[in-house]
């Protein structure tokens, strides 16, 4: 089974190899037809601790390496 990938914003690297990102989803309200936003925090590792906050990240699932942490960085890209 393929391991889901995700892009989100770095919103917190307070702690130590482990950074917030929040991952924002749009879809379309069954009822009313408009497009909301919904977005969710997770937490990911960051072994070299090269995130900032502010930095578009892409994270992919992988095995419990915390309580919290069950994602990984795969690709980080600094934004201007």
């Amino acid at each position: 089974m393929p391991k889901r990938i995700l892009q989100g914003v770095v919103v917190s690297d307070k702690q130590n190899k482990t950074i917030v990102v929040k991952v924002e989803r749009r879809f379309t309200h069954p009822l009313l037809k408009k497009t909301v936003r919904r977005s969710k925090n997770y937490h990911a590792h960051d072994e070299n601790e090269k995130c900032k906050v502010g930095d578009n990240v892409s994270i992919e699932e992988t095995r419990p390496l915390s309580k919290l942490k069950r994602w990984i960085v795969v690709e980080a890209a600094k934004t201007a």
